[in-house]
């Protein structure tokens, strides 16, 4: 049995988690919940070893011990998969995945077929089709997500910390996933998981642990909880309507595309976006959206096909020319693409913004962390200060300053893939809230989610799309999930 006594830790003068005393035990799912920067994932951190308790004890086996390194959890049988994806990207599926046990020969040299057929076994396990000699930096989220729970599953660890493991990864993927936890658990192994997708938690669960705010407000069996008493234990309120009402578009169009294309993710996309609309892109995964998504930013320019912007055409090379016609996004790879985790918050916020602070080569730092705390203040980010390294703050409260990066620029179009990823309920009721507000305002949104009740309650229209056509496009207050699930589904 692995337990937490009294278990606290800080960041400076901000603790983050409180004693807490909590025990996980072999052959069970433990879900720990909570909203973002309830200390889940801190918890998860310190027992395995990533960061050191400022005070109490871990107790594993019976036997205080102390994990000074991730690689000293590792070896006594406690292994993570991180929210945070941190892949080799110039190394291949396979040397990623058996990185650190690699098999090796008489002279101490790795046995590269052994490797291979280790990682086809790992990955066959969870039903995943990837080539073990891609490199990683070839993969998409969804893919690299898949490797990071086969390297963990290849630890044969004990205890298994899976923080948010299906934020990125397809039904298909999703369901292979739940197949290996359950395979997990009749061996014995101990798996504590942190979700914020409720269906999950009662799907999988055997016992809960709800967080707030850095202390522990109870542990139950599954069981006695509904998801309605657990949202209300977890932000320590009854939540009314997480969905908004939708406001009434606008009819002039602000972004109208046709013919767009990039073989072999989409091509001869059309879509007409129009003022103050919420226009989605659904579909699965691998269906071109987020590819779309990249080149209406400048990211990955298309290859052929027009982009108007306010009845002119452009060519959008780059997100420099994206923003300066008025374009923001809010990138779904929010470690690889999003955030730099060595500067401060108020630096990851203002940093597509800094020409409003620059009197020449130099930045006015009090009026850059002036719009900082107010962009903390508006989107309720939880930080210590501006000047709080961001990679310590959580993942949900990461994506809120994102966010708040992109509006600082005060776009006319704002591309949102997948804004809740990693967020917290009671968070996304107040990303929802943003959202309907910013298109009442009279903002262009196009909306990325792989949640389709997300997708059908905020937007107004919604193109699907499938294998990289677009298959319809649809009234949203007409549709349904089954619907919107069979014309995304493959011919």
């Amino acid at each position: 049995m692995l337990r937490a006594l009294e278990l606290r830790k800080d960041f400076g003068e901000l603790t983050v988690l409180h004693p807490i005393s909590v025990d996980f035990c072999p052959g069970e799912v433990h879900a720990l919940m909570g909203e973002n920067g309830a200390g889940k994932s801190t918890l998860m951190k310190v027992l395995a070893g990533l960061y050191q308790p400022d005070y109490g004890h871990i107790q594993w086996r019976g036997e205080i011990v102390s994990f000074d390194s991730p690689h000293d959890a590792l070896t006594a049988g406690i292994a993570m998969i991180h929210q945070e994806l941190m892949p080799i990207p110039d190394l291949t599926v396979a040397e990623n995945i058996t990185l650190g046990i690699e098999p090796t020969g008489p002279l101490g040299i790795i046995n590269r077929q052994t490797q291979r057929e280790r990682a086809i076994e790992l990955l066959r396990e969870l039903e995943a089709d990837l080539e073990p000699d891609r490199l990683m930096r070839t993969l998409t989220v969804a893919q690299t997500q898949v490797v990071e729970i086969a390297k963990a599953l290849g630890r044969h660890a004990d205890v298994i910390l899976m923080d948010e493991p299906t934020a990125a990864l397809s039904d298909h993927e999703i369901a292979a996933l739940f197949r290996t936890i359950n395979r997990l658990k009749s061996r014995g192994v101990a798996v504590v998981y942190t979700t914020h997708k409720m269906d999950e938690v009662f799907r999988l669960a055997d016992r809960i642990s709800i967080l707030r705010d850095g202390r522990l407000i109870t542990t139950a069996p599954a069981h006695e909880l509904s998801p309605q008493k657990l949202i209300s234990l977890m932000v320590g309120r009854e939540l009314a309507d997480i969905f908004p009402p939708r406001s009434v578009p606008g009819r002039e169009p602000v972004l109208e595309v046709s013919g767009l294309t990039r073989e072999p993710a989409y091509r001869d996309i059309n879509l007409t976006l129009h003022r103050g609309e919420i226009l989605a892109l659904a579909g699965l995964m691998g269906a071109g959206r987020t590819e779309v998504a990249s080149a209406l930013y400048g990211l990955q320019p298309a290859i052929s096909g027009l982009i108007s912007v306010h009845g002119k055409n452009v060519v959008i090379d780059s997100p420099t020319t994206a923003i300066a016609l008025g374009i923001g996004m809010v990138t779904e790879d929010r470690k690889g693409l999003g955030l730099i985790p060595a500067l401060s918050v108020r630096e990851n916020i203002s940093l597509a913004a800094l020409n409003r602070f620059a009197r020449g080569p130099l930045v006015r730092h009090t009026e850059e962390a002036n719009a900082a705390r107010h962009q903390l203040q508006a989107f309720a980010i939880k930080a210590s200060s501006p000047e709080q390294p961001i990679h310590q703050l959580s993942g949900g409260n990461q994506q809120k300053a994102l966010l708040a990066r992109c509006l600082l620029n005060e776009p006319e179009i704002i591309i949102l893939d997948e804004p809740t990823r990693g967020i917290d309920i009671g968070a996304k009721a107040e990303i929802y809230a943003v959202i309907q507000k910013l298109a009442a305002q009279g903002k262009a949104i196009l909306l990325i989610s792989s949640e389709l009740p997300e997708v059908l309650a905020l937007a107004h229209r919604i193109v699907v799309l499938r294998q990289g056509n677009v298959a319809a496009t649809l009234d949203a207050s007409r549709s349904d999930q089954e619907s919107l699930l069979n014309l995304a589904m493959p011919l």
